[in-house]
């Protein structure tokens, strides 16, 4: 399956950065502005993946019922990004391994695309700050096709945009949101243990495998390729 790997699809949050500090900060100055209780760090890990605008809902949903909800949001959303953009990056960090990984992908002649749900004006200035932009051939958001992951549109343009069957494009991300989006785009999958997964295990996912670090997804990559 990884024989004929030639680029790579990888998640951003929860599987290069752990950026669930810069969403405590954000969040909590949100619900600040609104009166509300901030939110411990595990529950806003529970609800981060499928994009800002799900988010947002669900952190309103701690308080409010769905009518109360719909009335706060666009509010609410306005104030999330404006606190998300003066602090991006600064709370957040590298997991292990993922630039010498991410080196190692490129030392093997892989190509690199970054498919995130976070919107781009948040993800690329997080991927400058963290010095791991420069990695990557594309970088593709929550909002830059009509649909974001789980749906598989952003990796089957990934693949379009590389020129390479999904076969030839291995996916890694950090829960079912990326494996389902693999799955459907016909690409196979690697997922890391330690990202968010909407509080479910990551052994749950229907991947190809679970790798300890983008690392070790590299060094699975060279000895199947150097048979």
């Amino acid at each position: 399956m990884f024989s004929q790997i030639k680029a790579a699809i990888i998640d951003l949050d929860g599987t290069m950065i752990d950026t669930s500090p810069d969403f405590l900060v954000a969040i909590n100055r949100m619900r600040s502005d609104f009166a509300l209780a901030p939110l411990t760090l595990d529950v806003i890990k529970t609800m981060v993946g499928k994009g800002s605008e799900n988010l947002i809902q669900k952190v309103l949903s701690v308080d409010f019922d769905a009518d109360g909800v719909a009335s706060h949001f666009n509010d609410a959303l306005a104030a999330y990004q404006r606190h998300y953009l003066t602090i991006n990056g600064d709370h957040s960090q590298l997991y292990p391994k993922v630039q010498e990984g991410l080196q190692a992908m490129r030392d093997l002649g892989m190509r690199l695309v970054c498919v995130t749900n976070k919107p781009l004006a948040f993800a690329l200035p997080l991927m400058q700050k963290k010095e791991i932009l420069h990695y990557f051939e594309h970088v593709y958001g929550g909002d830059s096709f009509a649909k974001k992951k789980p749906d598989p549109l952003p990796m089957q343009e990934a693949c379009k945009a590389l020129g390479l069957p999904p076969a030839q494009v291995l996916a890694i991300g950090d829960s079912s949101n990326d494996a389902i989006a693999a799955r459907a785009a016909a690409c196979p999958i690697l997922t890391v243990p330690y990202g968010y997964n909407h509080g479910e295990a990551v052994q749950n996912i229907q991947s190809d495998g679970i790798v300890e670090t983008l690392l070790v997804a590299a060094q699975l990559l060279s000895a199947k390729n150097s048979h």
